[in-house]
C-alpha cells in the first residue's frame, strides 16, 4: 500500500480565517481524494498539472504540483511531453509559461 498523503496547508494558511475551506482542502481533497487508490499517485500528479495548466494558473500552486509530480516519479522527459501535448488543447502561451516553471523545478539541464 502506498504511503498516505497528508496535507496541512489549508489549516496552516486558513485554519483560523476559513476553517471549513481548510477542512475541505486538507481532509477531503488531499485526505480522501489524493489517497484514493483507483488512480496511482504519479498519474494523479500528471492529471493535476494538466488541469491547472489548462486553466492558465501558472503560479505557486502549479509549481508545487510540478514539484509533487517530480517527487512521485514524473521524469523531466515525461513532464516536457505532458506540457507539449496539453499545449495543443489548452494553448501555446500557457505551455510557455508552464515550461518556465518546469525548468525551475527540474533544473535547466533536465533531471536535476
Amino acid at each position: 500500500m502506498a504511503e498516505k498523503i497528508v496535507q496541512t496547508a489549508g489549516r496552516d494558511a486558513l485554519g483560523d480565517f476559513a476553517p471549513e475551506f481548510a477542512h475541505y482542502n486538507d481532509d477531503i481533497l488531499f485526505g480522501e481524494n489524493w489517497n484514493n487508490q483507483d488512480i496511482d499517485v504519479k498519474t494523479r500528479c500528471m492529471l493535476t498539472v494538466t488541469a491547472i495548466m489548462a486553466q492558465g494558473l501558472v503560479g505557486d500552486a502549479l509549481k508545487h504540483h510540478i514539484m509533487n509530480a517530480k517527487n512521485h516519479g514524473v521524469t523531466q522527459k515525461e513532464m516536457a511531453a505532458l506540457i507539449t501535448h496539453v499545449a495543443f488543447y489548452a494553448g501555446w502561451p500557457k505551455a510557455w509559461a508552464v515550461f518556465n516553471l518546469a525548468k525551475e523545478v527540474y533544473g535547466e539541464g533536465g533531471e536535476a
